[in-house]
């Protein structure tokens, strides 16, 4: 008789991805020799040699390929019937387990948070922030519920809801001399230097792309992890940046700086909610997606007044002087 257990199931799925006994004992927080006497009894109960160990670590034979597959299959349609569990009847009740990049977190979630405690008080919600592979990755291995993000991402077994898009604006030194109603352009980007967070953020690839600049002589990331890090060298006048209008809130307030929109069509990020396709959740995270909205819409107000403020009082010095 066959007797497979979940646990041989989890430490098999993870070594098919990892391809490394070391890697993937750390993902399942177990020792080494642990899951590999699961490996071991899983392939016995199987009567199927699923592994080839190299000298860099292991590959899998065609049985284990297909059976890494299956496997995969069945945790994740036990990870959604716990969803179900959790979900407990009520809309965004229970645990959630909400994954968020660090180009969006700073700025949705001060007033995101006291809406979903107003509103769903029997929420019990726990945060992720890092970059979107590393997110993504954990939402299909079930370690995340849902994910805050900017789109595309690349996946096919997810749903998506858009939520809104967000403009960039070029931020300059507040020092530097600037023609009123002035439109930035790739070529004004190009010839100037260019300050993006480190290579793995989303928003950095995504800047690059909107301004055409996959080659850039004067980028430079400074090893930077945070909009906020970029934005006080720009101050400082170590060069411009690209931010996202929902940042503009927090990342101008007390900062000597300029801002320039793009020339049409403005260069955007879409911002959505990513989950599941199978998990059985779709309301709680519909009514997330609503609060969301409803938070960001006022960040998005803001933006708009800024630079039509910070527009008026170029033009008015340029008239004084």
């Amino acid at each position: 008789m066959i007797n497979i257990t979940l646990k041989q199931l989890r430490y098999f799925d993870a070594l098919s991805r990892e391809l490394h006994f070391g890697r993937a004992a750390e993902a399942c927080s177990v020792t080494q020799p642990a899951l590999s006497m699961q490996i071991q009894e899983f392939e016995q109960n199987l009567q199927l040699n699923l592994i080839e160990r190299t000298r860099s670590g292991v590959q899998l034979t065609p049985q284990g390929e297909e059976v890494a597959k299956r496997a995969a299959k069945i945790l994740s349609e036990t990870r959604d019937l716990i969803d179900l569990a959790r979900g407990g009847g009520s809309v965004l009740s229970g645990a959630l387990r909400l994954g968020i990049i660090p180009s969006i977190a700073p700025y949705v979630l001060p007033p995101l948070l006291p809406l979903l405690r107003k509103s769903h008080s029997d929420l019990e919600l726990s945060l992720r922030e890092t970059q979107t592979h590393a997110l993504v990755q954990e939402l299909a291995d079930g370690k995340l519920d849902v994910l805050l993000l900017a789109l595309p991402i690349k996946h096919g077994d997810v749903e998506i809801e858009l939520l809104f898009e967000d403009r960039f604006v070029v931020a300059l030194s507040g020092e530097r001399e600037i023609t009123e109603d002035v439109r930035a352009t790739p070529e004004f980007v190009e010839h100037e230097r260019l300050l993006l967070l480190e290579e793995g953020h989303c928003l950095r690839d995504q800047a690059l792309a909107y301004c055409e600049l996959q080659q850039v002589k004067k980028l430079n990331t400074f090893g930077a992890s945070s909009l906020s890090t970029i934005v006080e060298l720009v101050s400082a006048g170590h060069g411009i940046t690209l931010l996202p209008e929902i940042s503009l809130g927090v990342e101008t307030r007390g900062r000597d700086l300029k801002l320039m929109r793009f020339a049409e069509p403005e260069p955007t990020r879409k911002i959505g909610l990513v989950w599941r396709a199978t998990s059985p959740r779709k309301a709680d995270f519909q009514e997330l997606a609503r609060l969301i909205k409803e938070a960001a819409a006022p960040l998005i107000e803001s933006a708009q007044q800024i630079a039509t403020v910070q527009a008026k009082s170029t033009k008015a010095a340029k008239k004084a002087r």
